[in-house]
């Protein structure tokens, strides 16, 4: 029997109603035991009327009240750290440990979230004049929604919901329709929590229900984590409606290593960002640049790790990296690798002949290794979002940091070096929006912000952090002057009995 996912409206399941349905498969057997209902424009509007319901109450909810269902939401999603990991593999494909690793991140956020009661707190000025005071406050937006990609079902939604729900805005979220189950987990644990009805609503849905959102006139800012064409319509089009917009695109990171890093380190390093979570994740390591003589030395080391990676079903606890997300996408993915050789690239690891015994019809490919790509090459240009990575050569540091500052994408760079006058010169010269200094992948911690620069952002506001809380609310100055009592004729009656 065909499970059906359907959408989470004014604290219910509402069952869809638009007639169309998505196949959500299984990665790892092929097999396609789910549907989700494809919400219409009418659907999404019941969802926005529903939040903005909601928002009459929420928006004026105290601080006390909103923490308290936020610690309770916290406690609730960490005792069900397995099972919502379980749902992210059974529907993603990553292994478990990946799934875990993706929960314990959204939960970060959710903490963040929790200490909210500092984070809205605003300034006062006294006597900026005569008896004038002047004080900034920062207020909710009023309905918000958040469009989130399929790589990370649980942790990207939270770096989005919980954060504007505790500065007292409502949330419409449309996830992936390639994994959508683990989203509707979350609405569920939310309102368990004691979320009210309404704060917190799951639509699911393709370009319709995208472009319902973009243009709907009671949603006031827009949060998308995707691709760089999707994102870059996101801002376009929600802008011109008059929405606040964050939209996070692609990328393509680069790790520059310098001829004085351990290349046992770096080598480490470059396979579990390149090859983790099968490289479906927008701050993975896709482009190393060998600096000097290091090239040879570090392609074999890598070639040596990556080749002992074992690929299997996400919930085999022998599995290191699971298959990829759809078929389609698989051969996308393949595609880069089998018309590598032809672009000059050397091609060290296939991966393209991946298959696991007893899960013949699952989406696999294994790790590829493509040594000494020319930038020319569509497997540097293009954002692959699969296990392939691409390693270039650079004679000195100058010419790997043009290398990596010439790429229109910008969300994250990595220098592996012993010297610190080296490191420090990478982190203020690499047009990139996070650098890491011996770390792969510089994914901030949640009282950071996240984001990057050039085509891999679209808006003002990183996401989380400092950035999530100035992006869910909007700044209020109020100037005030009250006059002295004892200004007044006959004085001011407070009330108080008199002894005389």
């Amino acid at each position: 029997m065909t499970k059906t996912v359907h959408h989470w409206i004014g604290g219910k399941t509402v069952e869809g109603t638009s007639d169309r349905w998505g196949p959500v498969a299984n990665p790892a057997t092929g097999e396609v035991g789910t549907r989700v209902a494809l919400a219409s424009a009418g659907e999404v509007d019941a969802a926005v009327a529903a939040a903005r319901a909601a928002y009459a109450t929420w928006g004026t909810s105290s601080l006390a009240q909103r923490t308290a269902v936020l610690f309770r939401f916290r406690a609730l999603l960490d005792a069900h750290r397995d099972e919502i990991a379980a749902i992210i593999t059974a529907e993603h494909g990553k292994v478990h440990s990946d799934a875990l690793g993706e929960v314990a991140r959204g939960l970060e956020i959710v903490e963040l979230a929790c200490g909210i009661t500092t984070q809205l707190k605003g300034e006062l000025s006294t006597q900026v004049s005569h008896r004038v005071d002047v004080a900034s406050i920062r207020q909710p937006l009023g309905v918000v929604a958040g469009i989130s990609p399929f790589n990370f079902p649980a942790m990207v939604p939270m770096w989005m919901f919980p954060l504007a729900i505790a500065c007292g805005n409502t949330f419409v979220l449309k996830p992936s329709e390639k994994d959508p189950s683990a989203s509707l987990r979350l609405a569920e644990l939310f309102a368990e929590a004691g979320l009210p009805d309404g704060v917190l609503n799951v639509v699911h849905g393709d370009k319709e229900a995208v472009d319902a959102l973009l243009v709907h006139p009671d949603v006031a800012a827009v949060s998308f984590v995707g691709s760089t064409p999707i994102a870059r319509y996101v801002h376009t089009t929600a802008t011109a409606h008059g929405k606040r917009v964050q939209a996070l695109g692609g990328a393509k990171n680069h790790m520059l290593v310098l001829p004085d890093a351990d290349l046992d380190a770096a080598a480490d390093a470059a396979v579990s960002a390149a090859y983790g979570s099968a490289g479906e994740r927008c701050m993975a390591i896709s482009a190393v640049v060998a600096v000097g003589s290091v090239g040879d030395a570090l392609v074999g080391k890598i070639r040596e790790r990556a080749e002992k990676i074992k690929v299997g079903p996400g919930d085999d606890p022998a599995s290191e990296m699971g298959p990829l997300v759809t078929a389609a996408h698989r051969e996308k993915v393949a595609s880069y690798v089998t018309g590598a050789a032809a672009e000059g690239c050397e091609v060290v690891l296939d991966g393209t002949d991946c298959a696991v015994e007893g899960h013949e019809e699952g989406y696999w490919m294994g790790p590829a290794l493509l040594d000494k790509v020319p930038t020319s090459a569509r497997a540097y240009q293009e954002e692959i979002f699969g296990p392939v990575l691409c390693v270039l050569r650079a004679e000195t540091y100058e010419e790997g940091l043009a290398l990596i500052n010439a790429s229109p994408y910008g969300n994250g760079a990595a220098v592996f070096t012993r010297d610190g006058g080296a490191a420090r010169r990478f982190q203020l010269e690499a047009e990139a929006g996070m650098v890491g200094v011996n770390v792969p992948i510089p994914v901030p911690v949640g009282y950071h912000s996240f984001g990057g620069w050039k085509d891999s952002l679209f808006g003002d506001h990183h996401i989380y952090g400092n950035d999530g809380v100035r992006f869910y609310t909007r700044g209020k100055v109020v100037t005030t002057r009250w006059p002295d009592p004892a200004d007044a004729p006959a004085g001011v009656d407070l009330g108080f009995p008199r002894n005389h």
